[in-house]
């Protein structure tokens, strides 16, 4: 029973961090060490990350709809292959590329030593002071019209970075996005939608490995939190979509230094352990 409990507070903190641009992974990293239970691994992080995968899909169904369709149907329509929805389509695929392939290259090490909280702790600071002069400098004249595959290529690169755990794979994304002039509110959609193939990818991957001694938890906690974060989750997605339509991403900028300095601190004293 208390595997499920800690399932349930794990499967809250993914919910309330993925989308938000702080990280879930630091935060599934940092917190059981706080709290004194076990770090429960890639894999549990990768499979519990499903669910608010699963609310995205519901979340922005009609636009995954609109832009799949298009994107089928450009196949046997040639005057769609100029549409936005299609070369949305487009984008996120070819944006997906890098993380898929850094992702099985560099699996090992991301299982293992890039869970160091010294590694996530100083990702924490040095992609929050990024993601900060991005929004402060970076200009607001691109709309999801002027999208490239370029600039696609550019924001998938930097969703790849999100591999070591403390980057933020939203953060990572919007921080490009904001960098290249892109509007506030469409970096974080863009943001969304590109995590799709990547996230769901890596989460039906992993589930090879849930039963492993990389999970502590095993299927029925894992599962648990996967739930939880679906419904929290969606919560988030709604209230960030309004929030950065008129607010600036300095909350989570200052936060993000915080969080990180304050575990550095703690591991420089000896309260956790690395």
């Amino acid at each position: 029973m208390w595997d499920y409990l800690q399932g349930v507070v794990l499967g809250i903190i993914q919910g309330l961090t993925e989308f938000l641009p702080i990280s879930s992974s630091a935060h599934l990293r940092i917190f059981p060490e706080l709290f004194g239970w076990e770090d429960p691994g890639a894999a549990f992080t990768a499979v519990c990350q499903i669910g608010t995968e699963l609310a995205v899909l519901l979340y922005f169904r009609k636009d995954i709809w609109r832009i799949a369709s298009s994107w089928l149907r450009s196949f046997v329509r040639p005057e769609l292959r100029g549409h936005l929805d299609t070369r949305m389509g487009w984008f996120i695929i070819i944006g997906s590329l890098p993380i898929v392939v850094l992702g099985l290259l560099f699996e090992d090490a991301i299982d293992s030593a890039l869970r160091s909280l010294w590694i996530v702790a100083t990702m924490l600071v040095v992609l929050g002071i990024v993601l900060g002069l991005a929004d402060r400098y970076g200009s607001t004249q691109r709309t999801l019209k002027d999208l490239t595959v370029g600039h696609a290529v550019l924001m998938g690169l930097a969703q790849a970075a999100a591999l070591v755990p403390g980057v933020s794979r939203s953060g990572a994304t919007i921080s490009m996005g904001r960098a290249l002039g892109y509007e506030r509110e469409v970096t974080a959609r863009y943001a969304f939608l590109l995590a799709i193939p990547a996230v769901v990818g890596a989460g039906v991957y992993k589930l090879k490995d849930v039963p492993g001694s990389d999970n502590p938890y095993g299927w029925g906690p894992t599962i648990t939190a996967t739930v939880v974060s679906f419904f929290v989750g969606y919560a988030v997605i709604a209230w960030l979509l309004r929030y950065v339509s008129t607010r600036s991403f300095l909350p989570f900028v200052t936060y993000r230094v915080v969080l990180g300095l304050g575990v550095m601190g703690l591991l420089a004293a000896g309260v956790l352990s690395a």
